[in-house]
């Protein structure tokens, strides 16, 4: 690959420097990765806020590059982010975001990390057959479970789904549209 600017991200493999890193949090929010960054990264710097779609670069405390990023809204324009870190060379991706819980011990803030994932969205279906396990990296989710065991850190490990709706796709019949289809009754 050449060093071009990638259209969407609004950066190149070059502007990660020659030693680049190999992993990106990824968050929906461009406010969280500015927070990751600035709160938990040394020597950062923006390497692009190109269509709402902010980048950071900076070090963990042991002296690893690492990428904190933003993906947007929903599974089409993280599936643009997603293919063009790739091309960066971004290796490991860990979203961080919100989600939503049926397990009534599992209480607002709580930590999860996902194993494993329902593909209730349509972009999935260009990605993979619908059959295809959306299954985590098994290495990498062990590595998170021990990070937080060794921080001692409370955590839920389980499988999650991703929907393309956030309400209607969530049960949540306090929307504009209080009316749920019937096939999404207790679906959740």
């Amino acid at each position: 690959m050449d060093n071009k600017m990638l259209y969407h991200i609004g950066f190149s493999k070059e502007d990660l420097g020659k030693f680049p890193p190999e992993i990106a949090l990824l968050s929906g929010d461009p406010q969280r990765a500015n927070f990751i960054a600035q709160t938990y990264l040394q020597d950062v710097r923006i390497l692009s806020e190109n269509r709402g779609l902010h980048s950071y670069l900076g070090y963990l405390p042991n002296g690893k590059k690492i990428l904190s990023a933003t993906s947007g809204m929903g599974a089409p324009s993280l599936s643009i982010v997603v293919n063009e870190l790739v091309q960066v060379g971004i290796r490991q991706i860990i979203r961080i975001g919100t989600c939503g819980s049926i397990q009534p011990h599992i209480s607002v803030g709580s930590i999860v990390i996902s194993k494993g994932a329902l593909c209730r969205q349509g972009a999935a279906n260009d990605i993979a057959p619908v059959e295809y396990p959306a299954i985590a990296d098994p290495f990498l989710t062990v590595a998170l479970v021990k990070a937080a065991q060794e921080l001692k850190i409370e955590h839920y490990l389980g499988i999650t789904a991703s929907v393309d709706t956030f309400y209607e796709g969530q049960e949540r019949t306090n929307s504009a549209n209080p009316y749920l289809i019937l096939s999404l009754e207790r679906i959740t």
